[in-house]
């Protein structure tokens, strides 16, 4: 066989992809958390039981609209942050007491789905949450009636991604969890499941 065929013989040979790693929250979830759910709330079907569907992190930056570089600055920290590239949110219209105008860059945002939803909430859980100072918990009531969750962070700085010396100032974030829950029970019991630290009443 000469050197061409070789090749060609090579080329036909399917390659197999490396096997993609779970998630280790994922991975709980399909295997622990799921079935629990299923049976404290009795759910006929496996498609009833509440799952993540997406992570919103949002940055409010009004500064921006005096120098642009801000919001250079906090589209790379976000981005470092959620590991997936943030966009900027817009201006949908003009507001003259806060000197807003139409289009004008007022924030930045990233939506997670996913593997990289996954892995987000377990950095956010188990490295970010603790880190903060004098941390006793996150709010358990913080839901919005249909099963979502809004947690309000007051700085950046808990992300071991952030490096303190290269940040121009300190800022906060919402981080939206969205789930499929139907209440806030169901999505209070998936949460907590998942590793939410909640403190208690």
């Amino acid at each position: 066989m000469n050197m061409a065929e070789k090749k060609a013989k090579a080329a036909q040979t399917p390659v197999e992809a490396p096997a993609k790693k779970v998630p280790n929250l994922k991975a709980k979830y399909q295997s622990e958390i799921a079935p629990a759910l299923m049976k404290k709330f009795g759910y006929k079907s496996v498609m009833q039981i509440p799952k993540l569907d997406k992570i919103v992190i949002n940055v409010g930056c009004g500064d921006a609209r005096d120098n642009a570089k801000v919001t250079e600055n906090v589209v790379k920290e976000i981005s470092a942050i959620a590991g997936q590239h943030a966009v900027v949110t817009k201006a949908r219209k003009s507001v003259a007491n806060f000197k807003i105008r139409e289009g004008m860059n007022i924030g930045v945002k990233v939506t997670l789905r996913r593997d990289r939803m996954w892995e987000f909430l377990d950095r956010l859980f188990n490295v970010a949450l603790p880190r903060v100072r004098d941390f006793h918990g996150i709010n358990p009531n913080s839901f919005d009636g249909r099963g979502n969750y809004a947690l309000g962070i007051k700085e950046q700085l808990i992300f071991p991604e952030i490096d303190y010396d290269k940040i121009d100032k300190i800022r906060g974030m919402d981080i939206v969890m969205c789930t499929t829950a139907r209440t806030d029970e169901e999505a209070r019991e998936l949460l907590t499941l998942l590793g939410a630290p909640f403190y208690r009443n």
